[in-house]
């Protein structure tokens, strides 16, 4: 049996025997074991140090990534490269979940690779004109257009491949609630830019799984259109472990089942009822079962 599997039935065995849905636990109840290393201003990129990073050729008033280089990087060998978008800004929650919006907010990627083997790059969402950070969503409102930061991350990614030795055929988007969105709806956009990854991480929420966000193309049918871009390229799809707005794992599920196209999906619940992507800076059997796909994926 798989360790997906297993999560699967340990949590419907809790709920048969209970006559109901488990209550999960709040990840305060684990301690971390990864604590995100502080981001070094003005400080240039070295193995294991957090850093604000500009693609070469962009001026200054565009927005930087956050770059990590693990540990154990060193120029002379190809290292995967997680991208990764942020949720929405301006989010807390009654059990004190909280949410920036900045790149430097984001843990995804750091909890899945531990710091090692992996080089991670927080990428911004952008205003329409490019030039500021887009806080909730992306683009500018009312119609928060995708242009600008499809734009960027098409720049962004070869160039951190470039300079930090990534391999540009092991790149993995990953992204936390309106990151997760973006998963397609900005890594799917069109295909230049959806031809750049290699696998898809998505945390709480999925492009199409509801209609009515406040994007351009947030309908179903523009989704499908996205989603068609995937082809067999592995998905990991997890959520907190109580529904979210109607759209949790089933609804997911659901959705996919009802396009009629086929791939290779993972849903695993992260046991925790947080939405909150610090859950992956903690052991779980939730991580564990992350960890083990992106190794698969990787060395594809």
């Amino acid at each position: 049996m798989t360790r997906t599997a297993a999560i699967s039935l340990v949590m419907t065995m809790a709920a048969t025997v209970s006559g109901q849905e488990p209550s999960p636990p709040d990840i305060a109840t684990v301690e971390p074991d990864l604590v995100l290393p502080e981001i070094e201003i003005d400080a240039a990129p070295a193995p294991g140090k957090r850093v604000f990073w500009r693609p070469p050729g962009d001026p200054a008033e565009v927005p930087p990534l956050v770059l990590y280089l693990p540990v154990d990087w060193s120029p002379g060998k190809k290292f995967p490269v997680l991208c990764e978008y942020a949720g929405n800004g301006n989010f807390k929650n009654a059990i004190g979940d909280i949410s920036t919006g900045r790149p430097e907010g984001s843990k995804l990627g750091y909890g899945l690779s531990g710091g090692k083997g992996c080089i991670w790059a927080c990428l911004p969402f952008l205003n329409d004109a490019g030039d500021a950070l887009a806080i909730t969503w992306w683009g500018s409102p009312p119609t928060h257009r995708p242009d600008a930061t499809v734009a960027h991350a098409k720049r962004a990614v070869p160039a951190v491949c470039a300079a930090f030795s990534g391999d540009p055929d092991r790149v993995i988007l990953c992204g936390f609630s309106r990151g997760a969105i973006a998963c397609n709806a900005i890594g799917l956009h069109d295909e230049e830019i959806a031809k750049r990854w290699r696998g898809f991480f998505c945390y709480s929420h999925y492009d199409g799984a509801r209609e009515g966000w406040p994007f351009a193309g947030a309908d179903r049918a523009s989704a499908l259109v996205r989603l068609r871009r995937l082809g067999n390229r592995p998905q990991f799809l997890c959520q907190e472990g109580v529904r979210s707005a109607g759209v949790g794992l089933d609804a997911t599920r659901k959705y996919l089942a009802e396009t009629g196209l086929t791939g290779d999906f993972t849903f695993v619940s992260t046991g925790f009822r947080n939405h909150n992507d610090a859950w992956l800076l903690r052991p779980s059997p939730a991580r564990a079962a992350a960890r083990e796909w992106l190794a698969r994926v990787i060395s594809q």
